[in-house]
């Protein structure tokens, strides 16, 4: 994604390496792009760049692309992206489709410099074999979880790499026609199983699907690469044939039919990972699952699911907490949390919200909008929270072999 339309310099030739149009042949490119954002700007930036990254990772020639952040000055940010050659990047980069692409990105930044770079000579460690880390804690977790939870995004915004347990998540959401809620569960509950293995290192592990009034939410739980499991859901039959069916009630039309639109579709409708903990151990046969959709104040949505993300890590320690597990997938406002529970929600609802002990609900609550039928005072206000932001539970699929 090291792009954002700076007019590209031709790549370097080196005399051992054959030569073509942009660059050498066979060479993979190391694009780096250094960038100082606008004050403030940091959430926007994010949000471009997530609705951005999908899309160019369906791009031919990408390999795969990393966000990094200032550990000194938080408005210094890095992109870096891998490319297999020169020249799908440069053709990539100088095109319109790009141009138009990364204008959203573009008026956050206030200044940026990119750099291109062949890769002559690369050396792999433990964590690109799969063997452990020094103190034997398997490579994915040491890189990736806290105590007893598991975490996959900072302070400052989502991550794209598998959580601690090697696993993908990352949600969907789009709205249908006020009044079609029934039809469209019944369609989307009825369906086939898609085929589970997409190639040989990536697998739907999980589908889970809920609606809350006209707003459907898919939580889907990958190994492997995402895009490509999208891609393949997007190819199957049985998915093809839902999407005929549900299309007269959307509010907002799509067709999954080529790879453009559903590519389209998947950035229009992304609901990125923000945060995911797990406390240690398989989660309990009896746990339920729930996700809960919050009523974000204006502009509140980047704090909310910053304080739900410090509450889950809380959670997954305490060994008598009600949560077990919690994903939060936030899009600007729109902030979904999707929970594996001990008990029935009702029973702890501040706790079950992710918003802390009752007392502690009060910061999370002058984020969100109440709702003229929610009175949030009390434990009575906070049970009418918790039922007016809960979702109904559709259909929830595992793999049998996951």
């Amino acid at each position: 994604m090291t792009t954002l339309s700076e007019r590209p310099h031709a790549a370097p030739v080196r005399p051992d390496v054959p030569d073509g149009p942009g660059g050498p042949k066979g060479s993979r490119l190391r694009v780096l792009l250094m960038l100082d954002l606008h004050e403030g700007a940091g959430d926007r930036f994010l949000d471009a760049y997530e609705d951005l990254r999908h899309l160019v990772a369906a791009t031919p020639g990408h390999i795969k692309d990393q966000l990094c952040q200032s550990i000194d000055d938080p408005s210094q940010w890095l992109i870096t992206s891998e490319w297999e050659d020169a020249r799908p990047f440069l053709e990539w980069v100088d095109s319109q489709e790009h141009r138009d692409m990364v204008k959203p990105m573009r008026v956050c930044i206030r200044e940026m410099r990119s750099l291109r770079f062949e890769v002559v000579r690369e050396t792999s460690g433990p964590a690109d074999t799969g063997a452990p880390a020094p103190d034997g804690t398997p490579r994915a977790q040491a890189h990736g979880a806290q105590a007893n939870g598991a975490k996959t995004h900072g302070a400052h915004g989502p991550a794209s790499r598998p959580c601690a347990d090697g696993v993908v998540r990352h949600g969907l959401t789009f709205t249908v026609r006020p009044g079609s809620e029934q039809p469209v569960a019944e369609i989307m509950s009825g369906y086939a199983v898609p085929e589970t293995r997409v190639d040989d290192g990536t697998r739907l592990l999980r589908t889970s699907l809920f609606m809350h009034r006209n707003r459907v939410v898919r939580v889907i739980e990958v190994r492997g690469d995402l895009a490509a499991a999208l891609r393949h859901v997007a190819a199957q039959p049985e998915v093809q044939a839902v999407e005929d069916a549900v299309r007269p009630h959307l509010e907002e039309n799509r067709d999954l039919g080529s790879p453009e639109a559903a590519r389209e579709f998947y950035a229009r409708a992304a609901l990125p990972l923000f945060h995911h903990a797990a406390a240690d151990g398989p989660v309990p046969g009896d746990a339920r699952r729930r996700a809960f959709l919050y009523p974000v104040r204006p502009g509140c949505g980047g704090e909310l699911a910053r304080l739900l993300a410090r509450r889950d890590d809380e959670a997954v320690a305490d060994p008598a907490h009600p949560v077990v597990r919690s994903t939060v997938l936030r899009r600007d406002d729109t902030v979904v949390r999707v929970v594996d529970t001990r008990n029935a929600p009702e029973d702890e609802p501040a706790a079950v919200l992710g918003l802390g002990t009752p007392r502690q609900a009060a910061a999370a609550l002058r984020l969100l909008e109440a709702g003229a039928d929610t009175d949030t005072a009390g434990e009575e206000g906070l049970r009418n929270l918790l039922a007016d932001c809960e979702t109904a539970l559709v259909t929830d699929r595992l793999a049998q072999d996951r």
